[in-house]
């Protein structure tokens, strides 16, 4: 019991630390210049009764889901392509290392050229800086797979579509899931960058708008909103990471 408080206990207590400092060291600068807390929360409440919040979360989520799932639709699959043939991955390779470093908000102006403003160069952004974790981590993944397991499933005659998807995913699963955690790090900072370059809602937009009226207690405000955001959607896939890792047996 003791163990199972401690380990709610901890985090909250380090949360309200964090508020106190964040709130001491606001007493040293003016309100416009850096909004404590208290300023922070009001200011949180002012856009959630006008509706205003709500409204910029939603399409914020649609946005980052979208592209996030275009990105895992097209990078898993790829992935296990790449990882079981050898010959494709080094045709690939160089294209692959190509492109990856490039920023994906250096794709912007070109986003907004092809896609005008509005949603779908956000959704863009938030694909590429989605697809590369993912497809790298899980060609990683499916070349880590031990050889005896496939020699185990050649051995009872099991075909090659099968041994991907009964041995061959079970295996690669943790190492899948890196890179989709790391997929959602990355493409949910780059739909805010998205945001505030093309958009004209979402809580990117939201943020810029506020800095155009000088509202920094509605930026603070919209940060807050980002990161506890961040934090719902980690611990919904950790979540069904366990759910699937219990499924196949895997400890996770």
């Amino acid at each position: 019991m003791w163990h199972r408080l401690g380990h709610w206990l901890l985090p909250v207590l380090i949360l309200v630390a964090f508020g106190g400092v964040w709130q001491l060291i606001a007493l040293f600068y003016p309100p416009a210049l850096f909004p404590g807390p208290t300023a922070t929360i009001e200011a949180l409440i002012e856009v959630a009764i006008n509706g205003t919040l709500w409204s910029n979360t939603w399409i914020s989520l649609v946005r980052f889901f979208t592209g996030y799932g275009l990105a895992l639709l097209i990078a898993i699959p790829l992935g296990l392509l790449f990882g079981c043939v050898g010959f494709l991955r080094r045709l690939f390779d160089p294209l692959i290392q190509v492109l990856r470093p490039i920023s994906p908000i250096a794709w912007s102006p070109l986003a907004v050229l092809w896609f005008g403003i509005g949603s779908a160069p956000a959704i863009y952004i938030i694909f590429l800086a989605c697809f590369f974790p993912m497809l790298l981590t899980t060609i990683t993944a499916v070349k880590s797979v031990p050889a005896v397991y496939l020699k185990v499933a050649r051995n009872f005659g099991v075909g090659s579509g099968m041994t991907v998807l009964l041995v061959i995913l079970p295996a690669a699963f943790p190492g899948i899931m890196s890179g989709l955690h790391i997929a959602v790090g990355t493409g949910w900072i780059h739909l805010v960058a998205g945001e505030m370059l093309g958009a004209q809602s979402g809580l990117g937009y939201m943020i810029v708008d506020a800095r155009n009226f000088l509202r920094t207690d509605m930026i603070m405000a919209g940060m807050l909103v980002i990161g506890v955001l961040g934090l719902g959607i980690y611990r919904g896939m950790r979540a069904l990471e366990d759910l699937i890792g219990r499924q196949w047996g895997i400890g996770v």
